[in-house]
């Protein structure tokens, strides 16, 4: 086993899945899966919800989470909901490995791989749809960034999509709730009871009767609303995509004729 990586290898290497030749190590997940665990249990007796849809794709296919994105926790709170018989692989903003290297290193060697912002990244696209086609678990954060923390107006990247249907995987509503009131602005540190929910798998050949150009976005529209029902706890079609992002194409009337089977 070769001791030294480079970021380079960790993201090109497997983790979990179907083929596991040349697999980063494990040692460094394991030891963040049981300190940042055990944290979070204690601190936020944090529950996991939808589990199963996740165990019943282990060594059938990949799966693509699409999550609500409002903190830098959602990670951590994902990261040990789908471990300890599963690793998930996120996407990454890339200014992530450029800062301190052992923070790169930690991040890489738990999974994660980098994309640049609001560009056409084929490279982290390419990665993303090989670890899916090798049944491994890829999260994106199809918003880009966390709610509320900028000043653009939210709004949702195809990507995941794209990348779902490359690697022949489902997409996977998901969200954290209540980790927004960890940490407001102006307030101190908060405790809440944090849920981390996973929805049913949705194939993204359910969304072919659209046309051609909406089918990506379409998709990720529909997967976002699930994620914010979950979030919210309340039914999908009490939430407002159009409040929610404004500058993308409402698709609530099409959805309603044409219902979507996970």
């Amino acid at each position: 086993m070769k001791l030294f990586l480079t970021l380079e290898e960790m993201w090109d290497r497997p983790l979990g899945g179907e083929d596991r030749t040349h697999e980063i190590p494990h040692w460094c997940g394991n030891i963040c899966y049981v300190i940042v665990g055990l944290v979070l249990k204690i601190a936020f007796r944090f529950k996991v919800h939808g589990r199963e849809n996740l165990r019943a794709a282990r060594g059938k296919q990949g799966l693509c989470l699409c999550s609500t994105h409002t903190s830098f926790l959602d990670v951590a709170f994902l990261y040990i909901a789908v471990r300890p018989s599963q690793w998930v692989r996120f996407m990454a903003r890339d200014s992530l490995f450029t800062g301190s290297q052992l923070g790169a290193q930690i991040i890489a060697r738990v999974g994660a791989f980098p994309v640049t912002r609001d560009s056409a990244d084929r490279t982290s696209v390419k990665r993303a749809t090989r670890m899916l086609r090798n049944k491994e678990v890829v999260g994106i954060f199809p918003e880009g960034t966390r709610r509320g923390k900028s000043e653009n107006t939210p709004s949702l990247h195809a990507g995941a999509a794209l990348v779902a249907r490359m690697g022949k995987a489902p997409l996977v509503p998901t969200a954290v709730r209540n980790v927004e009131k960890i940490k407001r602005k102006g307030e101190r540190v908060r405790f809440p009871r944090v849920h981390v929910l996973f929805g049913e798998p949705i194939d993204v050949k359910s969304f072919e009767f659209l046309p051609k150009e909406d089918r990506l976005e379409g998709a990720v529209w529909y997967v976002m609303r699930e994620s914010f029902a979950l979030q919210r706890d309340v039914p999908a079609n009490q939430i407002d995509m159009v409040e929610l992002f404004p500058e993308t194409k409402d698709y609530s009337q099409i959805f309603a004729e044409h219902p979507i089977q996970g």
